[in-house]
């Protein structure tokens, strides 16, 4: 056994190995497999259905071959996974859920093909030509053999092991249709030329030999397809996130050899190899800086709003972004040892760990199954013995297995989450999947993560303060030229105020340089300009005025940026650069209060900023400077204080922490891997959403829940007329057919849900001081 490859690690005597499974139908598989691996000694197994993994901790002495056939014995198929290293495995895993997904689409779209016909022709009288069903039976034949396939399949599966989920009702269903079907037709009455189904409500006793019920065999099997082509779509992503966040690494280098650069893919380099890395450009690997300063863009990692100055000496992470000057770093971890690939493995953690969701059918199917069957079994047996005939007797256990296998039923979950998730796709909220809906209704916290999702996640100008003398528009101005020569975001953030402020074209430089590390210096119109740290006034003698450094020191203890503004010699202003609060934040807050739901805000910022923006939103509990390993800690100790937790963020910091999560919701406005992680997907970057997200899950579930009470209602009513043997064929197509319009029509009052969110087609961006730039009026420092 490899204990060296990505997917099997040692830890003294035992061992822990992933393995993808295959075959499984339901989450009642998971949980039969789950049983199984951990019957053997000293195992622990995971089973995921949603990601089709098992994560297995066993001794060293238990070949992972065992645990492959440990599963094969439950009648599934079990894989060690390709080395993640290549990413050939990973492709390949990719194409084969890829060709899944496209047979199963086929498999849908040919029996719906064949279906319609089938059932138009048995519920329309005037569609029942001559031998209309002889038709009906080559229609249905294909879709019984071919698209019920699967549904056989699991169901031998499960008889094999002793066991009954939904497939056996399925497969049972669909076959007493068609089998009962082909008897009437070949041995019975029905298959006379001009039979027809009276379209009446009767009830009698028969002995069913002028029955047909095709269309229960075709119409059932297709609409379960359907059902199941729609959750394996959903699934289809559950591993995009791991990929999301793999891509979002450097993918080449400029590594230094022999003292020249020389280009290489980033997979390729070595520990202790010094690389650059030149301005805007991606830091390829975790290492520690030789040469030059710089300032970092670590949001998307970190959460830290403001880029992060470094210098030699200083170490810097994988992916974030040099926002500064040229740097060459020397290389300390490579590959699956850095900080990326780390929170990689978190998501994929806490994704297996996740709590699994049973599809709620299958809940009901536990209990429901078996007693239909036995039912089922009891009609034939007391009708037997009651010496009404064989053929009275079969019929009626037959009915009993038609009747409790219901078309609703395959229709009470897809459909509701069809309406419901294109309702919120018209709102801007995106549903991943049935088993999300589940967890909205049970949580009770909601953690928040600040930049980008309560905050705008941009630096902005937000304050200035002059002294007595200064010209503040002709200083602003002068302030904002200068810097508009940097990248560097705060010099950005204030170059837009100035224009904002101003309303006037900023003047040309004359002259500009960049002082790494401590600001900007320049020629402005005629006038010397510094702008920067005090440091950087200091080093030309400029001597900054007690108003002024009081104002400098407020706004740093409020968790802002402070930079010094110079002028010909003269300190005479600062300029209070900071994150700022989106305009909606306040009021997302209040909705979700009025939800039950308590808000927690968890940031990587400092406290201080955390604090600020809590109190500016109304968030009473705050729990500040995380790193991602401590964002997943924090969600997991709410979990075991028995709460139930939602996670709102758009980082790569929050992606495990959005898969640890009972719900996870991504702000469709972060990064790729944010949104992967996530349950539920905000398009629009207004927190609102999360309101209107959690309402609309809420009632789709509700929606859903209330189709699978009515389709079983249906059936379980119409049981004892079954068993009696009363249940006239025609009634038994009409309370199908009635059943699925009910489910349908319910399904479709979704569309009239409603945004509790006033204005919420407005982009908060184009709303009168939604982006923040507004400045916090101009009074003089000590005013």
């Amino acid at each position: 056994m490899d204990t060296d490859s990505p997917e099997v690690r040692s830890s003294g005597g035992t061992s822990e190995v992933e393995l993808a499974i295959s075959g499984m139908t339901c989450a009642s598989c998971a949980s039969r497999i789950e049983r199984k691996l951990n019957k053997m000694d000293g195992v622990s197994a995971t089973v995921n259905y949603a990601t089709e993994k098992a994560k297995v901790a066993h001794p060293a002495d238990v070949d992972t071959d065992e645990l492959v056939r440990t599963v094969e014995a439950a009648g599934y198929g079990a894989t060690l996974p390709a080395s993640s290293g290549t990413g050939e495995g990973e492709g390949a895993d990719t194409e084969t859920e890829d060709a899944d997904l496209l047979a199963l689409r086929q498999r849908l779209l040919v029996s719906t093909l064949l279906s319609v016909p089938v059932i138009a022709m048995a519920m329309i009288p005037a569609l029942q030509f001559t031998y209309w069903q002889w038709i009906s039976l080559t229609l249905a034949s294909p879709v019984l053999v071919w698209g019920a396939l699967p549904f056989h399949r699991a169901a031998w599966t499960n008889l094999r092991h002793g066991a009954a989920t939904m497939d056996t009702l399925i497969s049972m269903g669909t076959v007493a249709a068609f089998g009962w079907s082909l008897y009437a037709l070949l041995f019975g009455t029905a298959g006379v030329p001009g039979m027809t189904h009276a379209f009446e409500f009767t009830v009698e006793r028969s002995s069913g030999a002028g029955a047909i019920y095709l269309e229960v065999a075709a119409g059932v099997t297709t609409f379960i397809l359907a059902g199941r082509y729609f959750e394996a779509r959903s699934k289809r992503r559950s591993g995009a996130a791991l990929r999301a966040l793999l891509e979002l690494g450097a993918k080449d280098v400029a590594v230094l050899r022999d003292g020249r650069e020389q280009r290489i893919p980033t997979d390729q380099l070595r520990v202790d190899d010094r690389f650059v890395v030149r301005p805007g450009e991606k830091i390829a690997t975790d290492g520690v800086i030789e040469e030059g300063s710089s300032a970092v863009d670590a949001s998307m990692l970190t959460g830290e709003s403001v880029p992060v100055e470094v210098q030699p000496g200083d170490n810097v992470v994988g992916a974030t972004v040099n926002a500064g000057g040229r740097m060459v770093v020397r290389a300390t971890r490579i590959g699956s040892d850095t900080q990326l690939s780390q929170m990689a493995k978190l998501v994929e953690e806490a994704q297996t760990g996740k709590a699994q969701v049973q599809r709620l059918a299958d809940r009901v199917s536990g209990v429901f199954v078996p007693i239909v069957i036995a039912l089922a079994v009891g009609t034939l047996g007391f009708w037997l013995g009651s010496g009404v005939g064989a053929t009275a007797a079969f019929t009626a256990a037959v009915a009993v297995l038609i009747i409790a296998c219901p078309c609703a039923l395959g229709l009470a979950t897809p459909t509701a989450l069809l309406v419901g998730t294109g309702r919120g796709a018209q709102m801007g909220i995106l549903i991943k999947g049935p088993e999300v809906l589940e967890s909205t209704r049970r949580i009770d916290t909601v953690v928040l993560d600040k930049t980008g999702t309560v905050t705008t996640g941009r630096m902005t100008l937000v304050d200035a303060r002059f002294t007595e003398e200064a010209d503040e528009k002709n200083v602003l101005a002068l302030a904002g030229a200068l810097e508009s020569g940097s990248e560097h975001p705060i010099a950005q953030a204030i170059a837009k105020g100035a224009r904002e402020r101003t309303g006037d074209a900023l003047p040309e430089i004359d002259e500009f340089a960049n002082v790494e590390g401590l600001g900007v210096r320049g020629a402005v119109d005629g006038h010397a300009v510094l702008v920067g740290r005090p440091r950087l006034l200091e080093q030309w003698s400029v001597r900054i005025p007690q108003e002024l450094e009081t104002a400098k020191q407020v706004a740093e203890r409020d968790g802002s940026t402070a930079v010094v503004v110079a002028v010909d010699g003269r300190a005479q202003a600062v300029l209070v650069v900071a994150d700022t609060v989106k305009p909606t934040s306040r009021e997302a807050v209040r909705g979700l209060r009025d939800l039950g739901l308590r808000p927690v805000l968890l940031t990587g910022d400092n406290e201080a900023v955390a604090r600020a923006i809590a109190a500016e939103v109304g968030i009473e509990e705050v729990i500040a400077e995380v790193v991602p390993q401590d964002k997943v800690a924090v969600v997991r100790r709410l979990q075991s204080e028995k709460r139930v937790v939602a996670m709102v963020g758009d980082g790569v910091n929050d992606a495990a922490a959005l898969a640890q999560a009972d719900l996870g919701l991504a702000m469709g406005t972060g990064t790729d891997v944010a949104i992967e992680a996530g349950d539920l997907t905000l398009v629009r970057g207004d927190l609102r959403a999360a309101v209107d997200a959690i309402r609309l899950s809420r009632r789709t579930l509700g929606t859903i829940k209330g189709n699978l009470f009515w389709a079983f209602a249906y059936n379980v009513a119409a049981l004892p007329l079954a068993a009696a043997g009363m249940l006239n064929p025609m009634i038994a197509g009409a309370a199908m057919a009635f059943s699925s319009v009910f489910v349908v029509s319910n399904s479709l009052r979704l569309k009239g849900f409603r945004s509790t969110v006033r204005d919420s087609s407005i982009d908060p961006g184009l709303r009168p001081g939604g982006d923040g730039s507004a400045l916090v009026g101009s009074a003089r420092a000590g005013n």
